[in-house]
């Protein structure tokens, strides 16, 4: 049986202290997502955009329809998972805001070695896996103009407990305590998540906020460390699902953090397909 220790705030709040989330996390037994909480908590936060508090945090138990990249949904079995959503208002505009996602991804990467032990991988953009096996999930929605971002809700959810998935996701997804063959502590992993994202959003901040010599190398300090913590962003060769499909190998972000990928008829750029290695053609996406 899960570990049936609940996502309150008061567990998390005194091992997320100093943080910008501390004092500002929600809590729910059930939502229809929570990034659908968050967006409908931005709108209610007043009258323009701008009103909208940073830093809070929405928790749920289970997830009734959550949501993937590309409409794909989430499999939220309840009390053994973490379903979470980050409100943010950074100051970068909407082509900026892939850098949200990325760091998310390295956030999760360093809260899973910090609890758990084990070292995940990140898949451009937005999946984390184990023994090429997706456990984590990431969706970053937003309300925006054309030059500025009004908040921005970045969507985490974390497959920690699980023992069994849909017969569907079966040969796809996994759980840190399937992979681990023990289970862990939500509270611990949530908290360790949350400090990391924490840290992650500050490195982004002062990049942004850094004197640079050109604004394609605002984000380079971030761009090195997503490309060294993922195997899929160099020399890996995969399929991209998007112009019809390609094959190719991957070869770096670009400035906007966008992955870049060698064909035979050149290089090409992967603005929103879904990327697998080419021996794994029928891996399943959103779990």
């Amino acid at each position: 049986m899960a570990n049936p220790e609940l996502l309150l705030p008061e567990l998390l709040a005194p091992l997320v202290r100093n943080t910008i989330f501390s004092g500002n996390i929600h809590h729910c037994v059930q939502a229809d997502s929570t990034n659908s909480v968050a967006l409908r908590g931005a709108a209610l936060a007043g009258q323009h955009p701008d009103d909208t508090p940073e830093g809070a945090i929405f928790l749920a138990e289970e997830q009734t329809a959550g949501r993937g990249r590309s409409a794909h949904t989430w499999h939220s079995e309840r009390g053994t998972g973490i379903y979470c959503s980050f409100l943010l208002r950074p100051p970068m505009t909407p082509s900026e805001s892939l850098w949200l996602s990325l760091i998310a991804g390295v956030a999760v990467q360093d809260a899973v070695r910090e609890t758990t032990g084990m070292v995940a991988d990140i898949r451009w953009p937005n999946d984390l896996l184990i023994n090429d096996k997706k456990f984590t999930g990431i969706l970053t929605e937003m309300s925006s103009e054309a030059s500025k971002v009004h908040h921005a809700v970045i969507g985490i959810g974390v497959n920690v407990n699980q023992h069994v998935f849909p017969p569907e996701l079966k040969g796809s997804a996994t759980s840190l305590c399937l992979e681990a063959g023990r289970e862990f502590s939500r509270v611990d992993v949530a908290a360790a998540l949350i400090r990391a994202l924490d840290r992650e959003y500050r490195a982004l901040l002062r990049a942004m906020s850094s004197p640079i010599r050109t604004p394609a190398l605002r984000f380079e300090p971030i761009m090195r460390r997503v490309e060294s913590r993922s195997s899929y962003a160099q020399g890996k060769t995969v399929h991209v699902d998007e112009d019809g499909g390609y094959t190719g190998i991957t070869d770096g972000l670009d400035p906007r953090g966008f992955l870049r990928v060698k064909t035979d008829k050149g290089l090409r750029i992967v603005i929103s397909g879904s990327v697998r290695p080419l021996q794994r053609r029928n891996d399943a996406s959103g779990c």
